[in-house]
């Protein structure tokens, strides 16, 4: 929501039903979490899963930030 309201691009997503645990993604969060997926900002805790509904820890929202400001502010 912050990169939409910055005016940036965010047309770009993912497809995330490779994850296993898709299926618990929020409708609310599907558009975002797909937008941050298809750039980069948001992997997964492994290849095949990407815990929508676990806690992010202080480490993995700082690289998230990172990956943000390197990734998409020009």
């Amino acid at each position: 929501r912050y990169a939409s309201f910055k005016g940036y691009d965010v047309s770009k997503r993912a497809d995330l039903s490779g994850f296993e645990d898709a299926g618990k993604i929020g409708n609310w969060a599907q558009d975002a979490l797909a937008w941050a997926n298809a750039n980069s900002l948001v992997n997964g805790v492994t290849s095949t899963r990407i815990d929508p509904q676990g806690r992010a820890t202080r480490e993995q929202v700082a690289a998230i930030l990172h990956r943000f400001c390197q990734n998409i502010v020009k």
